[in-house]
């Protein structure tokens, strides 16, 4: 393993966690909502949970997942639960008072867990970025600092991503806006339960 093929890998994923999705609408909201400690959190949850399904990957569940479609499938519609479930949260707390700026920072950490627990996607991609970049035949240590450079990057990313967000600017942009950009992120993260349930359904 090369650093080359290192900074590599590290484009492939910070595109990864930069495009839009579940993942990146809920670190946001967290913030805007909880503020930059809750933010951080939810984005060290993230980060924590995408290097597991990483290191799964390295471990070879790409595969079982291709040769067990069913449980590819399972996995996605149970996350497409959790989506709606998080829409409604979202869309029903969205007309009441607003809450202390201090939400339990365990909370938000076990927020960003199930988010990615429940996008079993994550390991398909980890899986074709390994093959794509690194050789084959990885040794044991090779591969524990690709988990580890892949937890850094996350948590750089999302605490970045936290201290732009919590600005007292944007945090006051966001309360005048509250209710409408509250149930706008319900409603995309319900449209992105739908569309996983349904693709599920086609495994």
């Amino acid at each position: 393993m090369t650093p080359g093929q290192l900074l590599a890998f590290n484009v492939a994923l910070l595109f990864a966690i930069a495009s839009p999705g579940p993942a990146l609408l809920v670190a946001v909201q967290t913030t805007l909502r909880s503020g930059r400690a809750a933010g951080i959190a939810v984005g060290a949850g993230l980060g924590a949970m995408a290097a597991t399904w990483t290191l799964l990957a390295a471990g070879g569940l790409g595969l079982i997942f291709e040769r067990l479609p069913w449980l590819y499938g399972s996995m996605r519609t149970a996350g497409a639960l959790y989506l709606f479930y998080l829409a409604y949260r979202m869309w029903t707390n969205a007309a009441k008072p607003p809450q202390a700026r201090s939400a339990p920072n365990r909370q938000a950490f076990l927020r960003g867990v199930l988010i990615n627990l429940s996008n079993p996607k994550s390991v398909l991609f980890a899986a074709a970025v390994i093959v794509a970049v690194f050789p084959a035949g990885l040794s044991p240590a090779n591969g524990l600092v690709i988990v580890a450079n892949h937890l850094l990057v996350e948590i750089v990313f999302y605490t970045t991503l936290a201290f732009c967000m919590s600005t007292q600017a944007v945090a006051a942009r966001y309360m005048r806006a509250r209710l409408y950009l509250d149930r706008a992120s319900a409603s995309i993260l319900g449209a992105l339960g739908l569309w996983i349930a349904v693709s599920a359904l086609a495994v």
